[in-house]
């Protein structure tokens, strides 16, 4: 679902049906349905100080870092003097509450619906797409076990010297992705979320093989999740009630699945954003820089 994030009251004012006009500085093509997202963004001084356009919410509760409603996008329209001079004349409530000079643009929202149970997310800026847990995982069903080297070839199956980190855009428009990959694109799609996460490096240093994974793990509601699309055997979603069981259980799966048992070569670190574009050795530095943890 696309998302319009906007500061507060001005979210407000549209959920309210005070405001059907969002006044931009640029244009857009996007026509239908669109949530609105009150950002996290407090109130400038410069607005609390516009006391006919705050006096429109006095018994609005804000609800900042909230997608609160949904409608239609219907048209986006240039601002000509003449313009902004009839909204000014003939809809003065509507003027107030946006912000109308010439070469701006005008996006016309219809059929405002309340969301009875607003859903908590972090806003970006221009338009962007929202989805829930159960829409990402479906979304990553469709992605398989691959990548896309630095000369656009597909690689099935094993990591080569020309492989190269690939950008969450990339993974979705070729449906393929190793573990690297795949937990990008889910990075990607759970920072949107208002929702704890973190991902992990495992490493096995073995005599003639060193196999690695990386997974994400996510909170809600006071369990902790395994999220896995690349390891094919455990595919889905998996709860647990700590993270320390989480980890031990990956880990468990993972020694299995190498036929070891000599822990003391497994190295598990947590990781943050790399850099798009890395070669697997520079992956295995960054991933490797990261939080070492040890379990008990």
């Amino acid at each position: 679902m696309k998302v319009l994030s906007l500061t507060e009251p001005f979210a407000s004012l549209i959920l309210s049906g005070n405001k059907s006009v969002e006044t931009r500085s640029w244009s857009t093509n996007y026509r239908g349905e669109i949530y609105i997202h009150a950002s996290r963004t407090a109130i400038s001084k410069d607005v609390q100080n516009r006391n006919e356009l705050m006096s429109l919410v006095e018994t609005i509760s804000l609800k900042y870092g909230y997608i609160i409603c949904k409608c239609r996008l219907v048209d986006c329209i240039y601002m000509t003097k003449e313009y902004v001079e009839d909204i000014k004349k003939n809809n003065y409530k509507e003027y107030i509450c946006g912000e109308y000079s010439e070469g701006r643009y005008a996006w016309i929202l219809e059929d405002v619906e309340v969301l009875d149970d607003p859903i908590k997310a972090n806003g970006q800026l221009g338009i962007w797409d929202y989805y829930d847990i159960e829409d990402i995982k479906n979304i990553m069903n469709g992605i398989s076990y691959g990548s896309i080297d630095r000369e656009s070839k597909l690689i099935c199956d094993n990591i080569t010297d020309n492989y190269r980190l690939m950008r969450p855009q990339e993974v979705i428009k070729y449906k393929v992705g190793l573990c690297f990959d795949q937990v990008e694109l889910l990075r990607n799609f759970f920072r949107k979320l208002d929702v704890d996460f973190c991902t992990y490096f495992i490493r096995y240093y073995g005599k003639d093989i060193t196999p690695s994974h990386t997974f994400l793990v996510f909170y809600e509601n006071d369990k902790v999740y395994w999220f896995e699309n690349a390891f094919l055997k455990y595919k889905g979603i998996h709860e647990y009630n700590s993270l320390e069981s989480l980890l031990k259980d990956v880990v468990d799966k993972f020694m299995n699945s190498i036929n070891e048992s000599n822990l003391d070569n497994l190295v598990i670190y947590q990781y943050t954003k790399p850099r798009y574009g890395m070669d697997v050795d520079e992956f295995f530095s960054h991933a490797e820089s990261g939080k070492l943890i040890v379990l008990d």
